[in-house]
């Protein structure tokens, strides 16, 4: 199903929209409301029947017990995809928004009678747990089991933990809910024109320098006006998070993140500092560089992001493409593209950028009984075209690992942007093969080098900025200026010397989703791209197979660690040269770059 888009942008073609109708039919549809009401009914039973009692049971009872579980936590997992993307369709909304908080509220309410479950599982001594196992039943749930007990060092009481879980609505929850409403309802005068954070952040990559530097201006301007809101929930997730962690003995700001990763401190500390130590090398190299293209010693912030002076400003209409992404996905692996396929033959997917809808891009995978849906804001450019392969990559692994069930289905982030970003890869490389204009081809590698400069300095330095900003909060409350302190100095490390900031670059760390969200989030992507490339290295070397293994990878969903999926490749992440192997495809492209100097 599509629908033709009506905004300015309208010779993009028709851009399609997604049909929320494969979850529920609506807001207030018996359906949706029969789902709780059974979710409700099912945990108390749950509870009554499971509480207390897991040490004693036997492993085939015990296995009976989490399938059981399963089914209520994929029931609560449907209600909450619909709501969350309703939601995402239009933030501005408030009956949306109403419905939104109540889907999280009464969910909240019922999860609460599972809260014991995992708590008692975390009860049962290692013996008693590894006999339990040798029932097949329970031995299918292993991973899962593994990961839920990983977590034993940070466990609280069962009041203490019911307490945090029934807070989360008025706590966290609200918090998010306050910046995504203030996001949205923002609107940036450009020239007359009211515009939203998408719209005018788009703008940044014109190719005329007098439109890039107004957009910039106007969004620091506006955002610095939402100064005081923005630094107080900063300020309020970044105690409340100082809190838990203190009252879970995580010793480091990051580390519960990392634990929910499934990857060590000193595997994240090995890629920080490889990226940290490549900075020079990498990004200070390209934006000098850059600077020389636009005949300029430095480059002002608002030219980060500015097409080459050769570049090719035509528009791609989505049709192309859909055509450009899954001729590369075909080229690599026929069933991948099949998958691919379903995304564009359903209305799976959300294009079009409209008032009120969320920013950014995003795959949602939902629940396995189910589908993903994904959300753009397509405009017709080279990077839009290659957020549709990466979110389609995200789409495709979604599909691939749904058969491993509601609770292992899901992938650690450090690997859930594998998929993505190789889908990136493969439509890149497609494309610059088809590029034989030496001029078009620079530009084409240009524009990779700063993409992986977004995805691995960039969102390195983000993680910086997270830990600076969290660890000088434990110290006492921070003030706007002092958060655009720290944005700065780790910009201004990050970047180089070539690159000049003005007073309204100062705010921009205010917009960005993932502190608020997700917070640790941004080492993933850094983290996707480098053992990306590796991966890429060890394909373009490989002979017959390497797809399938790929799609096994995939498939495994969450029941594997990063060592066991990258065995089969010959990596291993926790080498800290494996980061360089993954940096090094970057420092190639540059080197390539200069060479056509």
């Amino acid at each position: 199903m599509t629908a033709e888009n009506t905004a300015p942008s309208a010779y993009l073609g028709a851009l399609p929209e997604w049909d929320l109708a494969d979850l529920y039919p609506g807001a207030d549809s018996p359906e949706l409301t029969a789902d709780l009401d059974r979710a409700e009914k099912a945990a108390k039973s749950f509870s009554d029947k499971y509480k207390g009692k897991l040490v004693s049971l036997d492993g085939k009872v015990l296995g009976a017990a989490i399938a059981e579980y399963e089914t209520i936590d994929e029931t609560m997992g449907r209600v909450m995809s619909y709501a969350q993307l309703v939601y995402a369709g239009n933030v501005s909304d408030p009956e949306i928004g109403r419905f939104y908080q109540s889907m999280q509220e009464r969910v909240n309410d019922i999860s609460a009678h599972l809260l014991f479950f995992s708590l008692e599982l975390n009860e049962i001594e290692d013996q008693a747990m590894a006999k339990q196992l040798k029932a097949a039943k329970a031995a299918k749930y292993r991973p899962w089991l593994e990961d839920i007990r990983s977590f034993r060092p940070h466990q609280l009481e069962e009041d203490m933990e019911r307490l945090l879980h029934d807070k989360r609505v008025a706590g966290r929850a609200a918090w998010n809910r306050l910046f995504d409403e203030t996001m949205a309802d923002m609107r940036f005068d450009h020239d007359g024109k009211m515009l939203t954070s998408e719209e005018v952040m788009n703008m940044l990559s014109n190719p005329d320098e007098g439109v890039r530097k107004s957009a910039a201006q106007t969004l620091g301007r506006e955002l610095e006006k939402h100064a005081r809101t923005f630094s107080l929930i900063t300020n309020t997730l970044a105690k409340d998070k100082e809190i838990e962690d203190r009252w879970r003995s995580f010793a480091r700001p990051e580390s519960s993140r990392n634990l929910a990763n499934q990857v060590e401190d000193e595997v994240v500390d090995a890629l920080n500092k490889a990226v940290l130590d490549s900075y020079p090398d990498l990004s200070h190299r390209y934006y000098a560089m850059k600077a020389g293209w636009f005949g300029k010693d430095r480059l002002e912030q608002w030219d980060r992001n500015a097409p080459l002076p050769d570049a090719d400003y035509s528009v791609i209409p989505w049709d192309q493409a859909t055509d450009t992404v899954l001729n590369a996905y075909r080229d690599f692996s026929p069933d991948l593209a099949d998958i691919g396929q379903k995304f564009f033959e359903n209305a799976w997917i959300d294009a079009p950028v409209r008032p009120g809808k969320s920013s950014g891009a995003f795959a949602h995978p939902t629940v396995p009984s189910a589908h993903p849906y994904l959300l753009l804001n397509y405009q017709g450019k080279t990077r839009d075209v290659m957020t549709l392969a990466h979110e389609l990559g995200h789409g495709c692994h979604q599909v691939l690992a749904a058969h491993q069930g509601n609770l292992m289905a899901d992938t650690p982030l450090t690997l859930a942007e594998t998929a993505s970003v190789f889908g990136e890869m493969l439509t890149f490389r497609k494309m610059l093969r088809a590029q034989v204009d030496p001029a078009q081809r620079k530009v084409m590698l240009a524009g990779k080098v700063e993409d992986m400069l977004n995805t691995v300095v960039r969102q390195i330095a983000f993680f910086n900025f997270e830990l600076r900003v969290h660890t000088a909060r434990r110290k006492g409350e921070l003030t706007a200026e002092d958060i655009c302190d720290i944005w700065i100095e780790v910009q201004t490390e990050s970047l180089g010397p070539a690159i000049r900031f003005d007073e309204n670059y100062r705010w921009y760390w205010t917009y960005i989703p993932h502190f608020i969200h997700s917070p640790f989030y941004v080492y993933a992507y850094a983290f996707g791209d480098c053992l990306v490339n590796s991966l890429y290295a060890v394909y373009e070397q490989a002979a017959d197979g390497f797809a399938e293994k790929y799609l096994d990878m995939l498939r495994a969903g969450g029941t594997l660690r990063h060592k066991e999926l990258l065995a089969p490749f010959g990596l291993d992440a926790s080498d800290p040269a494996f980061w360089q192997k993954g940096l090094n495809v970057v420092r190639g492209l540059i080197d390539e770059l200069e060479a056509m100097q």
